[in-house]
């Protein structure tokens, strides 16, 4: 793993397009192992399919934490040894885990941030539009299997990167994908949440969704993001990973009983900030009390 970790940010690191689509591939193979699982070989013979190929089921993500594999991947993600980068790529901040006060590195996030960056330094293109959604594609699944990854958009760069691929310029395939990711990276992070608001993300997000030139698909995605974003925010433990949940949806609008932990907000408190560029939010509101789109809870 560790090698195929280097080959792959090897690639990631390059300008070349071709290069970068080989890294991406790399890393989705390795991401794949992880959180795929074949079928036992006593069941192979019912489950072969038309191609011949066997089928793959995805792992629950509470039975990750018990997987060889991804141990070994949440290490390497941790591991000081991953540092040692050239004088002429920095390596990357650090942050704090406060509960040991011990630094960790977020490697194959920031490996994905870094070439974001140099994709659109490019000239826009369908080719480089793909890559960058293959790449936001795998940031995503970073930010749920390692949950500590998420810290890095409580960064202003960081956050500002997202909001910079929500540009009305951007193709929708593109808009589409970063809507996604920021619900990644926001999931039960509070803080992030927080840089997001401070960075007039409500302001980007709306707009888009008011611009006449936005798809309708597009226009969809802001919904559903607007219908997480007004989830009330009670981050707690989680046993796969260290990941954590969002408060079940029956409690919209009791964010406050129960003990609120320092830096949450209410519903109601998102909803005013909401208010300031949308009207009728409180029609999303009841539509998210009544029909509770995510289930009990956000993993």
């Amino acid at each position: 793993m560790e090698s195929l970790l280097s080959l792959s940010f090897d690639y990631l690191s390059s300008y070349d397009g071709i290069k970068i689509k080989k890294g991406l591939r790399q890393l989705e193979g390795l991401l794949a192992q992880i959180c795929l699982s074949r079928t036992p070989t006593s069941d192979r013979r019912s489950s072969v399919v038309a191609n011949g190929a066997c089928k793959q089921t995805t792992k629950e993500l509470s039975s990750l934490k018990d997987d060889p594999a991804f141990r070994e991947f949440f290490k390497l993600q941790e591991g000081f040894e991953w540092n040692g980068t050239p004088a002429t790529n920095p390596p990357p901040s650090p942050w704090l885990q406060s509960s040991a006060n011990i630094i960790h590195y977020t490697i194959v996030a920031i490996r994905l941030i870094a070439c974001l960056e140099r994709l659109l330094s490019k000239a826009s293109n369908g080719q480089n539009d793909l890559l960058i959604v293959s790449t936001l594609e795998l940031l995503q699944g970073t930010l749920l299997i390692h949950p500590p990854s998420r810290s890095l958009f409580a960064r202003e760069i960081y956050m500002n990167l997202l909001l910079d691929l929500l540009d009305p310029t951007c193709c929708p395939a593109i808009q589409s994908s970063t809507l996604l990711t920021l619900v990644t990276a926001l999931l039960a992070t509070p803080a992030n949440t927080r840089t997001f608001e401070t960075l007039d993300g409500l302001l980007t997000v709306t707009s888009l969704f008011k611009s006449r030139g936005t798809s309708r698909e597009v226009k969809m995605k802001v919904v559903e993001f607007l219908y997480f974003y007004l989830m009330p925010e009670t981050p707690v433990l989680n046993g796969a990973g260290g990941g954590l949940h969002r408060s079940p949806s029956k409690r919209l609008g009791g964010g406050e009983g129960g003990g609120r932990q320092a830096g949450t907000k209410t519903t109601e408190e998102k909803q005013g900030l909401l208010g300031r560029h949308l009207s009728n939010v409180e029609d999303l509101v009841e539509d998210l009390r009544e029909s509770a789109p995510f289930g009990t809870c956000l993993v």
